[in-house]
């Protein structure tokens, strides 16, 4: 009677205890709970910082020419009188035949040179003992002075390079090109009877500006260099109840088989793992304990590694899956936990051999 009285005090002190821990209200029978702590997530941001400052080159584009025709008055009408003819004479008329135009000459960028002064070393200064030559003393310590010594900063000049000028243009100017033809004009009109002659015309050729002469700039980007840094992004901490079959407290066998002596997950393992783990963690915020195992073949200590890549497989195809790396955990127990009989130096089939190469999960608390 007082053993049990001492169960039953015992029994009640244990549910004191968990209500101080705040378990979760109206839990659901048969069902337990694991506590899930939201982790700090992280993101990478990068930054762009400019190296080399961009700047601007030009390029001459030349003026066009296109050739017209004119129809020009080379002798104009006239008079003509019985008896009396008419009197000419020839004159030149001046005509542009080439339009002037400007020549454009690139003026390059011109770049400067700056530096900066940065001190390497602090100025320093303290006390220094010397012992004085030719000393009349057998004890060294009479002959010791005390110097107070300082020593000057160190600095380094850190050169770089400025624009100072951006590129332009100068335009020089060309002439335009003039040329004549010959033109009859009346000098004395005839006279008595008058007879009309009609004027006289002739078609020229000209060159004129068909596209003025143009400048094509071309822009040399500025250079940069990236730096990638890892910022908070959103802080973790909140404390939240998982109900979770119990089942999974323990370990449960996902039938995920390896090859023999390797970590690949095959179409059939990926499939399993979709179809059987992925939904746990999708549907709740609990965490899980990856474990992977290899059979007794082959040495210890690479059994223990080849163990520990299998379960890393897992967690990085989870992860592929949008799965939170935090939430996961992988060991491997290499050939320590076999589910058969078939350690070293006994005699199996490869099918108990394959049934050692395994993978098991469970739920963990944060």
């Amino acid at each position: 009677m007082k053993k049990r009285l001492l169960f039953l005090v015992t029994l009640m002190a244990g549910f004191g205890y968990g209500n101080a821990q705040d378990l979760p209200a109206n839990p659901d029978p048969g069902k337990c709970y694991v506590k899930c702590i939201t982790k700090d997530t992280f993101k990478e941001v990068t930054e762009t910082i400019q190296t080399s400052p961009a700047y601007t080159t030009l390029e001459i584009v030349p003026a066009t020419y296109k050739t017209v025709e004119e129809r020009v008055l080379v002798k104009e009408a006239s008079k003509k009188y019985t008896y009396v003819p008419a009197v000419y004479e020839t004159v030149d008329v001046t005509y542009m035949k080439k339009e002037g135009r400007n020549n454009l000459s690139v003026v390059p960028a011109t770049f400067g040179s700056s530096s900066q002064r940065f001190e390497t070393y602090p100025q320093t200064s303290g006390w220094e003992y010397r012992i004085l030559e030719d000393c009349p003393s057998v004890n060294k310590d009479d002959c010791v002075a005390a110097c107070f010594v300082e020593y000057p900063a160190q600095f380094r000049e850190v050169s770089f390079t400025t624009l100072a000028t951006d590129a332009s243009t100068n335009a020089s100017p060309v002439p335009e090109q003039m040329a004549t033809y010959k033109k009859r004009v009346v000098k004395t009109p005839a006279r008595m009877e008058e007879i009309e002659i009609p004027a006289e015309y002739t078609t020229i050729t000209k060159q004129v500006v068909d596209t003025p002469a143009s400048t094509r700039s071309n822009t040399v980007p500025a250079q940069t260099s990236t730096v990638t840094r890892t910022v908070l992004d959103q802080k973790g901490g909140i404390t939240t109840w998982e109900p979770v079959d119990c089942e999974l407290l323990n370990p449960t066998v996902l039938p995920v088989f390896y090859e023999l002596g390797s970590a690949r997950l095959t179409a059939d393992s990926k499939r399993v793992i979709d179809e059987t783990l992925l939904p746990i963690l999708n549907d709740s915020n609990v965490n899980v304990e990856i474990m992977s195992h290899t059979d007794s073949r082959g040495n210890d200590s690479f059994n223990q590694s080849l163990s520990q890549q299998r379960a890393n497989s897992v967690v990085n195809y989870l992860v592929s899956q949008g799965i939170s790396r935090s939430r996961l955990s992988s060991r491997g127990f290499g050939e320590t936990r076999l589910t058969n009989r078939c350690s070293n130096g006994v005699d199996c089939s490869e099918a108990q051999h394959a049934r050692n190469r395994r993978t098991e999960f469970r739920v963990i608390n944060n």
